[in-house]
């Protein structure tokens, strides 16, 4: 009986330090930092957030339309603009490196990534008033809940999960993870919120957000609402690399700017041309 106990309260006190070493490094288990690493032909600004400097890749367009970016927890924005320029070619693209990411100051948190998102939204939206928001992964967290309270013209979610609760909760599932994990991302509080038309983006092979949690924010929007594509053979990583997908995000921009033209004009600037966006 004893020896029992003994065994018992070993596995206890294991137990216990192991949900305490998870609740103090989560962080670093779900961010990753990555450097910038910019092409000969890629343009930098900075952009002041609170008490950060964020470091920004941008694309400068004249015109009405922009795109901005927030990408996943180990991705160097930067690599992902060759793509975008070429999938929105009328649009200024706005990517954000996230605190601690490609030389922006501060450490990364759901909630310094959500008052980040909001202010950058903010200036690039009072000079191109069609903005297309758009998140990959861990970004498509930050897309959501921006896009519920500000008003983007459309929004894109590329390989998106329902709750990072949940993915974190399927990959430790021993744990108590609704009591420990601090940035839960639910990006299900958020739908009622949007209203913007929106596209989800799936791989067909994704090994990191299961397929379930994907449809589960999917069958959340309004059916007409979303539009729901399959890349197939796709993985998470290797998503951006298929043709399908570069496809895809070029008809869903090109279905925008019809929208946009058949509605009111965006802005009564008297014809003013539009210049590119200045940050700081």
């Amino acid at each position: 009986m004893l020896t029992l106990i003994s065994i018992s309260l070993a596995v206890a006190i294991v137990y216990v330090g192991l949900c305490a070493w998870l609740y103090f490094s989560q962080r670093s288990l779900l961010y990753f930092p990555q450097p910038r690493r910019l092409g000969p032909t890629q343009s930098v600004a900075q952009f002041n957030s609170g008490d950060a400097l964020l470091q920004l890749t941008v694309s400068p367009q004249a015109g009405p339309r922009a795109l901005l970016y927030f990408g996943g927890n180990g991705e160097d924005v930067s690599g992902s603009l060759a793509p975008l320029t070429e999938a929105f070619p009328d649009r200024e693209i706005v990517m954000l490196h996230y605190r601690g990411y490609g030389g922006s100051t501060g450490r990364p948190t759901e909630q310094s990534l959500t008052e980040d998102a909001a202010r950058l939204f903010d200036k690039v939206h009072a000079e191109h008033p069609d903005v297309i928001v758009m998140g990959t992964s861990l970004g498509t967290g930050v897309a959501m809940r921006l896009a519920s309270t500000r008003p983007v013209s459309r929004l894109i979610l590329v390989t998106p999960y329902d709750s990072l609760l949940e993915v974190a909760a399927r990959r430790f599932p021993i744990f108590p993870l609704r009591y420990l994990l601090i940035d839960k991302f639910e990006s299900w509080r958020y739908v009622p919120g949007v209203n913007a038309p929106t596209l989800i983006l799936a791989a067909e092979h994704d090994e990191v957000i299961s397929t379930a949690s994907t449809e589960q924010l999917r069958d959340r929007f309004p059916a007409r609402q979303v539009s729901y594509v399959v890349i197939p053979r796709a993985t998470h990583n290797t998503i951006s690399d298929a043709p399908d997908y570069l496809r895809a995000l070029a008809a869903f921009n090109v279905a925008s700017a019809d929208a946009a033209e058949q509605s009111a004009p965006l802005a009564s600037d008297g014809g003013a041309p539009r210049m590119p966006l200045r940050y700081i």
